[in-house]
């Protein structure tokens, strides 16, 4: 089902509708500021599993979630002052970035090495969907692996069958986000996507 929302200022009754299938253990499709992404509650593990299984992801493969701003991301990750700066100055934007988890986090989305990937992505109606629920959601980029994201959210309903829904924000990017690892000494760049890595890149 594809329902057509306002990507500035989205309709409190929509947001409600995807948040009511999001508790109902459902997977929609969502506008962010790069891709479109697809998601479920992030303490929900039997949707987290049937994700996996829309996308015929391997259980290896990550998935990173959705905070609402940057003080609900200390109650998922360790936020020293070198990471805090860091995310401070970058989100909300086109970027994830890796961190050391809490105890807070499930199992399921967390890597062997306890690290976790998180967004603040700046775009209204993620954002709204994050605040109605009242935690974290998941991000995962509508696309099959190796294959470019799609635009069109009516393609997204069409080659990803089972999900409650599709917010249709209008056409989405093509580049996902980038991907920074803060685990380190220093920020390693995973991926280059539609976020400016320069401030990353030693020089």
């Amino acid at each position: 089902m594809v329902i057509e929302i306002n990507p500035r200022s989205p309709e409190p009754r929509k947001i409600r509708r995807a948040v009511d299938a999001l508790r109902d253990g459902g997977i929609i499709a969502y506008p962010t500021d790069t891709c479109y992404g697809l998601g479920c509650d992030l303490f929900n593990k039997k949707a987290i599993d049937r994700l996996y299984q829309i996308k015929a992801m391997p259980k290896s493969h990550p998935l990173s979630f959705v905070c609402r701003d940057i003080a609900s991301i200390a109650k998922y990750a360790m936020l020293n002052n070198y990471e805090y700066g860091i995310v401070k100055h970058h989100l909300p934007g086109p970027y994830c970035f890796v961190l050391n988890a809490t105890r807070e986090v499930p199992r399921i989305v967390q890597s062997a090495r306890k690290q976790v990937g998180i967004r603040v992505p700046k775009h209204p109606v993620v954002l709204a969907l994050v605040e109605e629920l009242g935690g974290p959601i998941i991000s995962s980029t509508a696309a099959r692996l190796d294959a470019e994201p799609h635009v069109d959210p009516r393609e997204i309903d069409s080659d990803f069958p089972g999900l409650a829904l599709v917010l249709d924000g209008g056409p989405g990017g093509l580049l996902p986000t980038s991907i920074i690892d803060l685990t380190g000494e220093r920020p390693v760049v995973v991926r280059e996507g539609a976020g400016d890595v320069s401030p990353f890149l030693e020089h």
